[in-house]
């Protein structure tokens, strides 16, 4: 079974998963209450469980910003075994705060210590179940899928990638026209039929309830009627495209059309939304600015200490319908880096960075003068981000689709940003469209909210700077 949020579809079972974890952080704490006072009675007293849920919610917390729900991190015992004491120590130290600031919030002098001790052990065993679950693929949604081109690839190669996608490919029906050595990787059963005959039986023979259509070419060879039957039937039947685009956030802009792009969901821009995203990016331009004026003095100080030049940087960039602005950020290379070389992305230890500019690249200092833009209206918090005219003009003519970006206002950060990192190349640029076509598409406040904690996440663990 999978659950819908924010235009993507998640198993059932993760999110049991997540939630089971919390119930088992909250059951440490309260057994380390029981164990430390030995009264039941201490158990009901007023706010207690108020108090657990506050460890609860840190520790989960400290465990999300620290990768432990990225199953691809965290594959063996002694990198989970790492993390957890760093997430735990982490949250001691944050705990530490918050009673600090407020005492009343305090659980019990050792409760704490002895909690984290049923934790790791409870976590653990939690972890090692859930473990055998996914290794069993227990509860995964079996599907059909219909292709053998680069879309079908795609879609195979994600599914058998992730070990917690919800989904088992029980069948591949390749196409005449395909691509004839997909079907020689995979693991699934591969049978073809003339007109897809039989396609509903084998669907009901194996439980499916799900059928993925990625043909590569539909003329002519479009199983209409074998569709239709199964669709009666009560088979969910599912274009490829769209598929694709719930399993990873993200779309494929060599494989999608104009006609896929007009008749899907999405795309919806009501004045109402963006006069409440224009409030909200006002309101944190304000709040940050004030939190991070000691952080701009400073670093203003460092740049001039550091190297010659000005400590602001001005750039023109392309907003919004196009238009030409100045984007603001701390100069973080020499002055006039590109003076020979002329216009070209960052790279790997570029010998124009500063020693200064290094350090503020990996925290995502520099971009701080952004908050400007966004109250001047150039630019959002959350958005695609902006690019220079030279290289739009450059990627316009190679990439479809290339143009929809300037349908939004350009953010500091961004669904690409935080889920692809940092592009230097043409090939880059595409897998970022994907993701901000996505954004585009699946516009939400939510949407932007969720953004903003992964870009939290991002500047923490330094990921994608350069």
């Amino acid at each position: 079974m999978m659950l819908r949020i924010l235009k993507q579809y998640y198993p059932t079972r993760n999110i049991f998963f997540v939630i089971g974890e919390g119930l088992v952080i909250y059951s440490s704490v309260l057994l380390a209450c029981l164990i430390v006072y030995s009264s039941e009675s201490y158990v009901f007293k007023e706010w207690l469980w108020l108090k657990i849920l506050l460890i609860t919610g840190v520790c989960q917390t400290c465990l999300y910003y620290n990768e432990l729900y990225d199953l691809t991190v965290v594959d063996n015992f002694k990198e989970l075994s790492l993390r957890l004491l760093q997430s735990l120590g982490f949250a001691a130290i944050v705990l530490a705060g918050v009673y600090f600031i407020i005492p009343a919030a305090i659980i019990g002098r050792g409760i704490f210590i002895i909690s984290i001790a049923f934790i790791i052990l409870l976590i653990v065993s939690w972890r090692f179940l859930y473990k055998l679950i996914l290794d069993r693929s227990f509860f995964d949604q079996k599907i059909i899928l219909i292709g053998s081109g680069d879309l079908a690839l795609n879609i195979y190669n994600e599914i058998t990638s992730l070990k917690d996608s919800g989904y088992t490919i029980t069948e591949v029906i390749p196409d005449c026209n395909g691509n004839a050595g997909f079907t020689d990787k995979t693991t699934s059963s591969v049978s073809c039929k003339n007109n897809y005959e039989g396609l509903c039986e084998i669907a009901k023979n194996k439980d499916i309830k799900k059928i993925v259509v990625a043909l590569h070419e539909r003329r002519g060879a479009f199983p209409s009627k074998e569709l239709l039957k199964c669709r009666v039937d009560g088979i969910e039947i599912i274009e490829g495209n769209s598929f694709y685009e719930m399993l990873t956030g993200k779309l494929i802009v060599e494989h999608i059309n104009p006609g896929w792009l007009i008749f899907s969901e999405g795309f919806k821009k009501s004045y109402i939304r963006r006069f409440i995203k224009y409030i909200l990016d006002l309101i944190l331009s304000v709040i940050l600015l004030i939190i991070l004026l000691p952080v701009i003095i400073t670093t203003a100080i460092l740049i001039k200490i550091d190297s010659k030049g000005p400590v602001i940087f001005f750039q023109e960039r392309v907003g919004q319908k196009k238009k030409i602005y100045w984007i603001y950020k701390f100069r973080s290379m020499v002055t006039d880096a590109e003076e020979q070389s002329g216009p070209e992305w960052a790279k790997e230890n570029d010998n124009r960075v500063t020693r200064v500019g290094k350090f503020i690249r990996k925290w995502r200092i520099d971009e701080i003068p952004q908050i400007l833009n966004v109250i001047k209206g150039d630019m959002s918090f959350v958005g695609p981000r902006p690019e220079r005219e030279y290289f739009v003009n450059k990627l316009e003519g190679v990439i479809p689709y290339y143009r929809e970006r300037f349908t939004v206002k350009p953010g500091i950060t961004g669904w690409a940003q935080v889920s692809y990192g940092y592009g230097a190349s043409v090939t880059d640029a595409i897998q970022k469209l994907n993701f901000d076509l996505f954004y585009i598409k699946n516009l939400s406040t939510l949407m932007d909210l969720m953004i903003i904690l992964r870009t939290v996440k991002t500047v923490l663990l330094s990921k994608g700077a350069r």
